[in-house]
């Protein structure tokens, strides 16, 4: 069947996904074969960069298609203001479903819900609290529960999955998905939990059937939506976010996946002991955080990697599963695909655990694009490294759905030209990335208030600058002698020009409008050039001649005297 231009969007997120951790970006022991065969049907992007690197700022920029700074929720579980226009509310109004299966990180503003009087229960309150999409299944996926309560208050689908399927236990997320067992007796089969939240249990395999584990889970959920449309033949077109649970931690999976690989399949950190001498106070807090000092440790990583190798392998099974049943269902040749992830993962790298700062592994992330159009095919299977922003996926969805494009709202860039062609002559010189860390006890080592617990990256096609606020020092890597950014140039007096070229292009990224969201330009223009300007409003005018008659007409006429208004004798 020939192709055509795309009328759905599969827009598929993995959560904490490096950017080489696929067979296609170079890691020499994991194979990813189906994600490769995605790259080989698009293009793939080697310098997208998140706007944020971590889970709820980045997801709420993917989402708005705007910078953290534009939209507000700077970190986890601060809530995307009530008003602001999500990815859902420019698709529907072309015309396209918006639907979520899965993870957002979404935390509602109720305080801006009560204000204005919206009910959670109707249509628009539901959509306001899920990120602008119908939620078809949301699952954030950390069902933790500590002495002080939840982690996240909101009832798990997935748990209810699980006790329906016959899991036991309080919190069988934990106790099942997200844990391994110890040999029990015999006579009774049980065992003790072995938390997944203990990185020694890594290599250990999830008490859970693999089919019924995060991935699988969330991968049947999509099909079963797709598999609805398709049967019912409903006219509309959608956008699917199917956005994955793993391979975030608990870093530990089900087998067979557990038992993949080994020590001898980790990669080699990318450190040196060059960047603990000395170094910038910011970088210097994280490294002394207890995730970063468990993976300065080698026996650490030899547990960990091997199990988050086996998870994304688990992943790339489950996108070979979807890519299948596109392909049987006949939906494949009319469905753009995206792949992307919401930041990467340090796993010991410049001695860091988790993610926060702008190193590559953290804000760096795999970014493939499979247009079915036939416009596409001069850059099937071929690799990018123009600087793309993770807010240019939206600007693509809007793109392929047609109509205005609304730039005042939209601040990335539509991606169709590059995947059609046509790189533009004006694409983007830097990428910006920010992290508000004020929630962090890294503020408090550092003695930060919270609206000086602010760093922003910027990054061209050489450097890349590391501001930070409250009067701290900058980094800086040259990233063309120095692509691993193991040698930090900050606070070097030769590179003094540098940090200043690159903090103004900060300066001019800052400078933008991005808060004029309610008239476009074209509106702007238009008022300019006078359409609709006529309305009798007559400024500085002294006599006719500084006036059209045209305009002065509706002020002459004749009315009767009225009191007051006495004629002079001559």
């Amino acid at each position: 069947m020939p192709r055509k231009s795309p009328r759905n969007i599969l827009f598929v997120m993995f959560d904490q996904l490096r950017f080489d951790y696929l067979s296609c970006a170079g890691h020499p022991s994991l194979e990813t074969p189906h994600i490769d065969a995605l790259a080989a049907r698009g293009v793939r992007f080697t310098r997208a960069y998140v706007q944020s690197p971590i889970c709820g700022a980045s997801r709420m920029s993917f989402y708005t298609g705007r910078y953290v700074q534009s939209h507000g929720a700077a970190w986890n579980n601060y809530p995307l203001k009530v008003g602001e226009m999500t990815l859902g509310d420019h698709l529907r109004a072309r015309g396209m479903d918006a639907v979520l299966i899965g993870k957002t990180h979404m935390k509602v503003d109720d305080a801006g819900l009560d204000r204005l009087g919206i009910s959670r229960e109707g249509i628009i309150g539901a959509r306001i609290a899920e990120c602008g999409f119908d939620a078809h299944v949301r699952d954030d996926g950390l069902w933790a529960e500590g002495p002080d309560g939840p982690y996240d208050a909101k009832p798990s689908p997935y748990n209810a999955y699980l006790r329906k399927k016959g899991y036991d236990g309080r919190n069988p997320w934990h106790d099942h998905a997200n844990s391994a067992i110890s040999d029990g007796a015999p006579e009774d089969g049980q065992g003790e939990i072995e938390t997944g939240w203990l990185m020694r249990n890594a290599r250990k395999p999830a008490n859970i059937r693999e089919e019924d584990a995060e991935t699988p889970w969330l991968t049947d959920q999509a099909i079963a939506f797709l598999e609805e449309r398709r049967r019912t033949r409903t006219a509309v077109p959608w956008l699917c976010h199917l956005s994955y649970i793993k391979p975030h931690w608990p870093y530990i999976v089900p087998p067979p996946y557990h038992a993949l690989y080994g020590a001898e399949d980790v990669v080699a950190p990318v450190r040196s002991d060059a960047e603990r001498e000395d170094p910038n106070p910011v970088y210097a807090a994280f490294m002394s955080s207890r995730v970063s000092r468990s993976f300065a440790r080698d026996e650490v990583r030899a547990e960990v990697i091997p199990a988050y190798m086996g998870l994304i392998k688990q992943c790339d099974d489950q996108v070979g599963r979807l890519m299948a049943y596109l392909e049987e269902s006949g939906q494949l040749e009319n469905t753009m695909i995206v792949l992307t992830s919401d930041h990467g993962d340090y796993l010991g790298d410049h001695w860091l655990g988790e993610k926060d700062l702008f190193h590559d592994p953290s804000v760096k992330v795999p970014m493939i694009v499979c247009d079915p159009s036939p416009e596409a095919d001069v850059t099937r299977g071929t690799t990018c490294d123009a600087l793309v922003e993770a807010i240019d996926l939206a600007a693509t969805f809007v793109d392929v759905a047609g109509g205005a494009f609304p730039g005042h709202i939209l601040e990335g860039r539509s991606l169709r030209p590059i995947l059609h062609g046509d790189m533009p002559a004006d694409w983007r010189g830097f990428a910006v990335s920010e992290y508000d860390y004020s929630c962090t006890p890294m503020a408090d080592a550092l003695g930060m208030a919270p609206g000086d617990a602010r760093l922003f990256m910027v990054a061209d096609a050489r450097w890349k600058l590391i501001h930070a606020e409250g009067g701290l020092p900058p980094m800086l890597f040259d990233l063309e002698n120095d692509p691993d950014e193991l040698v930090d140039l900050g606070r070097d007096p030769d590179h003094a020009e540098v940090v200043r070229q690159m903090r103004e292009k900060l300066a001019a990224w800052a400078r933008r409008e991005n808060q004029r969201t309610t008239v476009s330009d074209a509106q702007i223009l238009a008022r300019r050039a006078g359409a609709g300007g006529r309305t009798g409003v007559l400024i500085g005018a002294y006599d006719e001649d500084d006036i059209t008659a045209e305009d002065l007409a509706p002020y002459g006429g004749r009315v009767a005297r009225m009191g007051g208004a006495v004629a002079e004798e001559s």
